[in-house]
């Protein structure tokens, strides 16, 4: 069985799940076939389904603890219980990360109107916020009024901006086009490296169809320009990737196989 805990120098990266949502891969990518996602059997269910996965990544480094993503806090949401289990207590955190703003990614940060993680700070991409809070978009961001904009009135917002260094092991780097101002984690610590994905692939299948875009891409040309250069970068330098919405526990490599690339979870 995969373990939920990985070690890169001295930080520790704990997988954490939400839930685990089951649908039709052509949901996501309406633009592709089940004969294509069929080349991929590890990945599918009864029916043609697959299965996704609501993730979040708790990492320690530098005497703190960092929630990256706070999940979709639906009916059946199971990240307290899934972080109580692996020895994350909410009260406990003292930053919260966020990749992105959409939904299934800032759902816990509020429970009963106030703040999950009481003591923590929550960091925000600035160009995140910045797209997110438009009057014409937060007017249809349900999720922005009631999950994000609140955090501002509690006085727990701290903004993001370019290459923000989270910790002296952890750099939030830019991955736009899955939303604008969207960000990865960077991990550099004691000459080892790892990389908290966000969005910027949503499905291991795009190992091999990277130019595949789901219908949650704000900016799908950008989006797949960042994902051919990010998967790239990953597969030549050998880089662990933590990947929320990959399989669980969502650890592993893109490495070159055969005859395409392949997403090797570990």
């Amino acid at each position: 069985m995969p373990s939920y805990s990985i070690n890169v120098g001295n930080v520790e990266l704990v997988s954490i799940s939400d839930g685990f949502p089951t649908r039709s891969p052509l949901m996501p990518f309406p633009d592709t076939t089940i004969e294509q996602w069929r080349e991929f059997p590890e990945l599918m269910k009864e029916n043609d389904q697959i299965g996704s996965r609501y993730g979040t990544t708790a990492v320690r480094s530098g005497g703190k603890l960092i929630i990256v993503d706070t999940g979709l806090q639906a009916p059946d949401g199971i990240l307290m219980e899934d972080m109580k289990a692996k020895g994350v207590h909410p009260q406990e955190v003292d930053l919260v990360v966020f990749t992105h703003l959409h939904p299934d990614h800032v759902g816990w940060n509020l429970t009963a109107g106030k703040p999950t993680f009481p003591k923590a700070r929550y960091l925000i991409p600035q160009r995140n916020w910045d797209y997110w809070t438009k009057p014409e978009v937060v007017k249809d961001a349900e999720h922005i009024r009631n999950q994000v904009l609140p955090l501002k009135d509690h006085g727990v917002i701290e903004f993001m901006g370019d290459d923000y260094q989270i910790t002296d092991e952890l750099t939030a780097v830019s991955t736009p086009g899955h939303t604008p101002g969207h960000v990865s984690i960077l991990i550099d610590s004691q000459g080892e490296r790892a990389y908290i994905l966000g969005d910027v692939a949503h499905s291991p299948a795009q190992a091999h169809y990277t130019d595949w875009c789901p219908i949650f891409d704000v900016e799908p040309d950008l989006s797949r320009k960042t994902r051919h250069q990010v998967l790239d970068m990953l597969e030549a330098r050998g880089i662990l990737v933590s990947a929320g919405h990959f399989p669980d526990p969502g650890f592993g490599h893109f490495v070159k196989g055969e005859s395409r690339r392949m997403w090797q979870g570990i």
